[in-house]
């Protein structure tokens, strides 16, 4: 028996931490099942994460790519959404603590699904994020929205030519996925949606330079696709410089070291986008440390072919914080995880044997846009590019989207913008600009303090404590 908000139940007992792919989809495949699902969550919402770079330029808004994940499950009677931040497992009595804001929480489970994810790697150089932010959240996305658009807005109001150059100069790190997807939306959106907007300078001549220590751009693609990914970003104008990694990073410019010779480059930019490498949550250590489980170098957890944990048979791994030799980390990874442990759990409630007691993950391909009509694509042996990869994208893409309102409002504004160049999601804040800095300056649970007015309090006592 444990205490499940609503009363004394007696059901089998699933928590699951993380309303990703793999948290929600758990949830789902749990529907039918003799148990009771809550899930932990340290946002509301459900995050369409491949889509974070339409938000960060301006063509999606953040509710199209969030929905509420209350409202997705509202249907699902056996499944309760509790918001909160999980701070630790305690797997030896079963229990879960975390907390909303200030207010410290503990829930038991019977089984756990841990789905917390992975956020943006810098390699040691955590420094970075400073003047590069990654895109992992609905908050970096919008942020990132701000520092681009907020680019243009500076180069408005500037009068030197090389401090202009400076602003409209804008490095992406990384030439996977969301680095491809991102420079040529950025170079789109300089030579076209913005191009007739400002009065002082030529948004076309904005620069885009895509970085990457790999020969060519999207590795896991092969060399083939790579090389049609580059001539098609050549088209756009977009600067490739392969081969080549990045040393260092302050407000106003990168420094880059060629791999080949060794010859170094600073490059003045303003604006940096991170999209090169991932590490696993923070809880991937926790559980290792209480399951006697290993991590990988991202810090993601090497799982038992069931995808338990070290000697915890009750908690699993899935999505992209377990590592399983093969499983990229993408949606699909996470979904077919997320499945294959609800069957294992609704196999072990029976008393029955699951489908499969080893986890195979199924490839069914990768695909990534390249800019309005360009895509590639690959799907076993089978590759494509341009439109017929780019219309496959826009579908499969589509089909995923939590909600038909959201597929709906998408649609919508795809056509807006692939129809017209425009974009209508181009409000920014300083808010969101500043907001993940000035969080990170003030400290773990900073926002629980501030809601109640807790920071003043302490900064007064500071003041009267040490007098200038």
């Amino acid at each position: 028996m444990y205490l499940k908000y609503g009363g004394l139940m007696s059901r089998h007992h699933v928590v699951i931490i993380g309303s990703g792919f793999g948290g929600l989809f758990a949830a789902k495949a749990l529907k039918k099942a003799d148990v009771d699902v809550t899930i932990i969550a340290r946002t509301s919402h459900h995050l369409f994460q491949p889509l974070l770079y339409q938000v960060a330029t301006g063509i999606l808004s953040d509710s199209e790519i969030a929905p509420s994940t209350r409202e997705i499950l509202k249907n699902q009677s056996n499944a309760t959404v509790l918001l909160g931040l999980v701070e630790d497992i305690d797997t030896e009595n079963k229990v879960v603590h975390w907390r909303n804001h200030n207010r410290e929480m503990t829930t038991n489970y019977d089984s756990l699904i841990v789905a917390a994810g992975a956020g943006q790697s810098y390699f040691g150089n955590d420094q970075f994020a400073t003047y590069a932010p990654g895109m992992k959240t609905i908050d970096d996305a919008l942020e990132l929205r701000a520092r681009i658009f907020g680019a243009f807005e500076l180069a408005e109001l500037e009068t030197n030519p090389a401090e202009i150059e400076k602003l409209l100069t804008f490095v992406v790190v990384g030439a996977g996925p969301t680095g491809v997807e991102m420079a040529g939306q950025i170079r789109e959106l300089a030579s076209h949606t913005l191009r007739k907007d400002f009065r002082n300078f030529d948004p076309r001549k904005a620069r885009v330079i895509l970085v990457d220590g790999a020969p060519h751009p999207l590795p896991p693609f092969g060399p083939e696709l790579g090389e049609a990914t580059r001539k098609s970003l050549e088209k756009l104008d977009v600067e490739m410089l392969m081969d080549t990694i990045v040393t260092d990073i302050d407000p106003e410019q990168v420094t880059v070291k060629n791999l080949k010779d060794g010859s170094e480059q600073v490059i003045p930019s303003v604006c940096k986008v991170w999209a090169a490498g991932v590490q696993g949550s923070p809880l991937g250590k926790i559980v290792a440390e209480k399951t006697g489980a290993e991590l990988d170098r991202a810090g993601r957890v090497v799982v038992n072919p069931d995808l338990t944990a070290g000697n915890a048979q009750d908690v699993f791994i899935v999505g992209d914080l377990m590592f399983v030799p093969g499983v990229p980390g993408v949606a699909q990874g996470a979904i077919q995880s997320a499945r294959f442990v609800a069957d294992i759990i609704k196999s072990r409630i029976a008393g029955v044997a699951p489908k499969k007691e080893k986890f195979e993950y199924f490839d069914k391909g990768s695909m990534a846009t390249i800019s309005k009509f360009q895509a590639v694509m690959k799907m076993g042996k089978f590759k494509a590019t341009g439109f017929i990869a780019w219309l496959a994208w826009c579908f499969l893409h589509l089909l995923y989207i939590a909600g038909f309102k959201a597929q709906l409002s998408t649609l919508l504004r795809w056509m807006i913008s692939f129809l017209s160049n425009g974009r209508s999601a181009r409000t920014t804040t300083n808010q969101q600009m500043v907001g993940r800095l000035a969080l990170e300056q003030l400290g773990a649970g900073s926002s629980g303090k501030l809601l109640v007015n807790e920071m003043e309090e302490t900064a007064a006592e500071d003041t009267e404590a040490n007098p200038a």
